[in-house]
């Protein structure tokens, strides 16, 4: 992973809100980062969206934090990744 990614010039400030975006971290927070940057995501913004995290991060780290996040990213997102890197589906809510 890339060490000088500014993660406030890539994503919203919003999706940060609690956080000091400017001090993340991108290998230590990113069990922040991945989620948060897919919370807001819909089916029409998801590739754009996808498209940042894997600029920075490989897509079985992807996978894996959203598996393990208990921020509130969407079963819909989560069938978004997995359909999108072609293994099992997950979801974070129970149906």
């Amino acid at each position: 992973m890339k060490k000088d990614i500014h993660i406030q010039e890539i994503f919203p400030k919003y999706l940060f809100w609690d956080v000091d975006i400017a001090s993340l971290d991108i290998n230590h927070d990113q069990d922040l980062i991945i989620p948060r940057a897919l919370m807001a995501t819909t089916s029409l913004t998801f590739a754009d969206d996808i498209l940042r995290l894997e600029a920075i991060y490989p897509k079985a780290v992807i996978a894996r934090e959203l598996k393990a996040t208990k921020e509130k990213v969407s079963n819909q997102v989560c069938l978004l990744v997995a359909r999108r890197y072609h293994i099992k589906q997950f979801l974070r809510f129970a149906q």
